[in-house]
């Protein structure tokens, strides 16, 4: 059950996809723990991510082939970066229990990758991996750097992660 009603449910996950609001400062809002956020945010995240994003009247982008073609053609900058959110531990005895602990900041994340244009608008955000993994492999998984590579010219800044 969620301590948090509908509406603040919907605010804490639009905070978190339109201006990157990590789950910590959106608990301090709600006066919740972290974890609540997560799980609150978690569903609503996942329908956004499906039905793509709006751009502008009657454009929205789904798929990643798509915000890198929007990015072409009007010549704009796109820039990727990964950004990791504070999991709870995996429970002793799974396999892949190591892969959350992220290089970065030696805690337990889950990583997303998240593209936006030079206005700062979230173009696309990507299914969560274990933290352990880095921004260029997750880029490679996800088919960015194939489209980059093959698809228009778009300058695509990031960072050394």
């Amino acid at each position: 059950m969620h301590r948090l009603v509908f509406v603040d449910r919907l605010l804490a996950t639009l905070a978190h996809l339109r201006h990157g609001v990590i789950h910590d400062v959106s608990a301090c809002w709600f006066g919740v723990d972290r974890s609540t956020i997560t799980r609150a945010i978690g569903p609503g995240a996942a329908s956004a991510r499906r039905a793509g994003c709006t751009i502008g009247p009657g454009v929205r982008l789904r798929p990643l082939a798509e915000v890198v073609d929007h990015l072409g053609t009007g010549e704009q900058t796109g820039i990727t970066d990964g950004t990791e959110i504070r999991v709870r531990r995996p429970a002793a005895g799974r396999e892949d229990r190591d892969a959350f602990i992220s290089g970065k900041n030696q805690q337990n994340a889950v990583k997303s990758m998240v593209v936006t244009d030079g206005e700062g608008r979230v173009l696309r955000c990507s299914p969560t991996e274990p933290g352990s993994c880095a921004d260029i492999i997750q880029d490679r998984q996800s088919g960015l750097v194939e489209l980059l590579a093959g698809g228009p010219v778009v300058e695509t800044p990031a960072d050394a992660g």
